[in-house]
């Protein structure tokens, strides 16, 4: 991009949304207005060094849209209630749904493309696949209120007359990396087996409560957050230079296309500790056995015809990177 768009990210204090700042200003976008609850001191360290013009607190940002009506060129929506372990669905539909239709609203009366997170959590228990096709949507029946609260969202938008000039919705699925230290349980199976290692030196992953998986070889697709970001300034690009046709709005999976097991993830956590690895199988918990999913896989055909040719990391890549250059000093991206 060769002038300096004014971009809102919402979610900017949090594990991705601040990912998406850094990548940013390393880019040279410092015009940035940076959208969260900034009271959670936990995730201070996150954003407070970042370049940016101003902060919103979250509950005031379509007032503060329409008070100083600023010229936007963009809006990343990465912010939503994200634990799935919170039950008051209407928690997450004021958090997720609400307040993405209050954007989505915005940018179409002010002509904003509109980039927002979804999530692979819409599929479920994977029953109907894991492919990124509007027809699937209304069929699709997630495991948890964060799930129905996406894809409700997800829904809506696809039968939207009226719609931003560009958009496109992003079904993350297992995102590791730096800046999530604040996520507590939600955080990575990666951060969780870092913690494991250096308190006991093992570390403990479900058994296998299902016939056909072993122990450790329930499958994930673990994506880098680094790629997330990338995936994300991409596709800012391609729209800003016309590269984007209507034709191409829509939702999007953005994993790397290849599932792995827990036992090749706590392996590589490992790898970047040069330690050799032990882990203990427990057993899971009855209350989620029933909706534990086995294996997720994105099927990025959509994204590559798309015309994203960039590869992602490896496992091995990734947990290498973030291990060895945030985890062992706790530092930020």
């Amino acid at each position: 991009m060769q002038h300096q768009p004014s971009i809102v990210v919402t979610g900017a204090a949090g594990f991705i949304g601040s990912c998406m700042v850094q990548y940013l200003n390393e880019q040279g976008f410092e015009n940035l207005i940076l959208v969260d609850d900034f009271g959670v001191e936990g995730k201070r360290k996150n954003w407070e060094s970042k370049k940016f013009t101003q902060t919103v607190e979250r509950h005031y940002l379509m007032d503060w849209l329409a008070d100083k009506q600023p010229k936007i060129d963009f809006v990343i929506h990465l912010g939503a209630r994200t634990d799935t372990t919170e039950f008051n669905y209407e928690v997450h539909r004021e958090l997720n749904y609400n307040y993405s239709v209050h954007l989505w609203k915005y940018c179409v009366a002010n002509k904003v493309p509109f980039i927002y997170a979804s999530s692979a959590a819409t599929y479920g228990d994977g029953a109907l696949g894991y492919d990124d096709n509007h027809n699937v949507i209304e069929q699709l029946e997630p495991l948890n209120p964060y799930g129905v609260s996406k894809n409700e969202f997800d829904k809506w938008a696809v039968k939207q007359t009226f719609q931003p000039p560009c958009w496109a919705g992003l079904k993350f699925f297992n995102v590791y990396g730096p800046n999530e230290y604040h996520k507590g349980r939600m955080a990575s199976v990666i951060w969780h087996s870092f913690n494991q290692i250096k308190k006991d030196g093992v570390v403990k992953l479900f058994k296998s409560h299902k016939d056909g998986f072993e122990d450790g070889q329930q499958l994930r697709d673990f994506v880098y957050v680094k790629d997330v970001v990338k995936v994300i300034d991409w596709m800012m690009e391609a729209m800003e230079n016309e590269q984007w046709s209507t034709d191409k709005n829509g939702l999007y999976n953005l994993g790397t296309g290849t599932a792995r097991t827990f036992d090749d993830l706590v392996k590589s956590t490992y790898a970047g500790l040069d330690l050799q690895p032990n882990i203990q199988y427990i057993d899971m918990p009855l209350d989620i056995r029933d909706k534990y999913q086995y294996f997720t896989e994105a099927n990025m055909g959509k994204l590559r015809k798309a015309g994203y040719e960039s590869e992602f990391y490896s496992l091995e890549e990734g947990v290498n990177d973030y291990v060895r250059h945030y985890l062992k000093d706790l530092k930020i991206f």
